[in-house]
């Protein structure tokens, strides 16, 4: 046979396949209307797994048996997809607890955030509530958190990810720990300076100090100061404060303008992480599960099997429901060695139809799903 005859046949073999492969599809329809008035779920890992090995079997070697596992695996994903899109259609549940509200609240709020007066966090909480809300500042990123959790606070404001440094790692691992929402989001431009004491000059630095992140950004600068100690600090702002308060002219701290001016310190350079265009991420933390009616960003969690295309077919749920994936991190799952929780930031609403058939999907196979927020 030529190419040209070969082609020939296998345009017949594909529109036999498309054929059968509608053909298919419908009979899966068909079993979830029923499932759906049985109340069944979609998702029966020992039928994929006795169907596996039947079609396996059918196979003349080796190569075949993996391809045929391979290409069947694939095409009950799909039908679990048009599934759970059918039973979502029968079973709609609303907006996975979540309220949608016009606006929330900030007048008369209270709101923490970590660090002190003059850090990153003060100005983030001061950008988005301005002057409208009751700011206060508390030690550790977790406090804020429990603040909100426990009714302190009405909201907290917290960094979740540097547009250099990366994820703030701890923050996403307390976002499980503790039962709050992500209800906004604020981006804050980074601009790192040096700060010093007012009589202080660059040759009379000794150490520096600052929070690791603010470190890691301004490495570039830095590390060109090889006599220079670098030490971590809880925040930029104690950082400052701490200069302030030792009256060392040997010490400088990586922090805001901003912090300067409050603790009275001199800019010796500025700015000076090498990203000028840096920025971090801030989350505005909930107790309440709401989402604003125009959020358009979906934050979730979950864990799935530890075995080979366990992800791939989570994030399938996204692809067949045409929702743009914006991030995705790992994190380790404490106590379960080289298993991980994912953190998957998305495009749209909880209040669409596509996004509540993603979510479904996700739920009924993963090991566990948390919504984050929606905003």
């Amino acid at each position: 046979m030529d190419l040209q005859e070969i082609r020939s046949g296998l345009d017949v073999i594909d529109r036999q396949i498309a054929e059968l492969f509608e053909k298919r599809m419908e009979l899966c329809a068909q079993a979830a209307q029923v499932k759906a008035g049985a109340g069944k779920s979609v998702y029966d890992g020992d039928r994929e797994k006795e169907t596996l090995e039947a079609v396996s079997s059918m196979a003349a070697d080796g190569f075949a048996r993996r391809d045929l596992e391979e290409l069947f695996s694939q095409l009950m994903t799909m039908s679990r997809r048009m599934q759970y899109r059918i039973l979502a259609d029968e079973r709609r549940t609303g907006n996975f607890g979540f309220c949608a509200i016009e606006e929330l609240k900030k007048k008369g709020a209270r709101v923490a955030y970590q660090g002190v007066e003059g850090s990153y966090g003060h100005g983030a909480a001061l950008q988005y509530f301005g002057d409208q809300a009751e700011l206060y500042h508390v030690p550790a990123m977790e406090d804020a958190m429990v603040e909100v959790e426990e009714g302190r606070a009405d909201f907290g404001v917290l960094p979740i990810e540097n547009s250099s440094a990366g994820a703030v790692s701890n923050n996403y691992d307390l976002l499980v720990r503790h039962d709050v929402y992500i209800v906004a989001e604020i981006q804050l431009p980074v601009h790192h300076a040096l700060l010093a004491l007012p009589g202080a000059g660059l040759s009379d630095i000794r150490r520096v100090y600052s929070h690791p992140q603010a470190l890691m950004q301004s490495a570039q600068y830095l590390n060109s100061h090889r006599e220079w100690q670098q030490i971590s600090a809880a925040n930029t702002a104690l950082a400052a404060k701490k200069i302030w308060e030792d009256k060392d002219i040997a010490q400088a701290a990586v922090a805001s303008e901003t912090a300067g001016r409050l603790y009275g310190l001199k800019t010796l350079a500025c700015p000076i992480n090498f990203d000028k265009n840096n920025t971090t991420r801030f989350i505005v933390l909930s107790k309440s599960p709401v989402y604003r009616r125009d959020a358009d960003k979906v934050s979730i969690c979950f864990e799935c099997a530890h075995k080979s295309g366990s992800l791939y077919n989570m994030l399938g749920n996204l692809i067949y429901n045409h929702i743009n994936m914006l991030m995705i991190e790992s994190r380790p799952i404490e106590g379960r060695s080289w298993e991980y929780r994912f953190f998957v930031d998305v495009e749209g609403s909880l209040g669409d139809a596509a996004m509540q058939n993603a979510l479904a999907g996700i739920q009924a196979e993963a090991a566990a799903l948390r919504i984050l927020g929606n905003y």
